[in-house]
């Protein structure tokens, strides 16, 4: 049987989550709603989930009536997760790559933040206070 197809990101983010912890449909929806600023319908997830099940990429527990389930991840879920982060990682790679600072010191890559420091006139970017420390104790000599 071939993969679902994630043709929106309402799916992709349902299934990620899913990859974290269980989850009850609305709780998905918000969650999606909270992290991408999407709002998410009953209408995209409950089908979705449904297909998933389907699939055998996800089990419930709980109660059937009112949509009081918790859906969770079946091991062959866990491995449709893994080849969708495989088939999206290029893209997401794609797109975080120039936002991504290098350490001046340890070279290491800093998405978001980092510690700067003017150092010889110059403001040079670290990941961490101790990274700054090591490369002013470096260029001291």
């Amino acid at each position: 049987m071939p993969d679902i197809e994630i043709k929106n990101i309402v799916k992709l983010f349902a299934v990620l989550l899913l990859s974290e912890k269980e989850h009850y449909g609305y709780e998905i929806m918000k969650e999606v709603e909270r992290r991408t600023g999407k709002k998410a319908s009953p209408g995209q997830v409950y089908p979705f989930l449904k297909q998933l099940k389907k699939y055998g990429y996800v089990e419930t527990k709980g109660r059937a009536e009112r949509d009081k389930q918790a859906y969770y991840l079946t091991p062959e879920g866990r491995k449709f997760v893994t080849r969708l982060t495989n088939k999206f990682g290029d893209m997401f790679e794609i797109a975080i790559k120039p936002k991504l600072t290098v350490c001046a010191h340890c070279n290491c890559e800093i998405y978001k933040g980092g510690y700067k420091e003017k150092i010889g006139g110059r403001y040079l970017t670290f990941c961490c206070e101790n990274c700054a420390k090591g490369y002013r104790a470096m260029n001291a000599k």
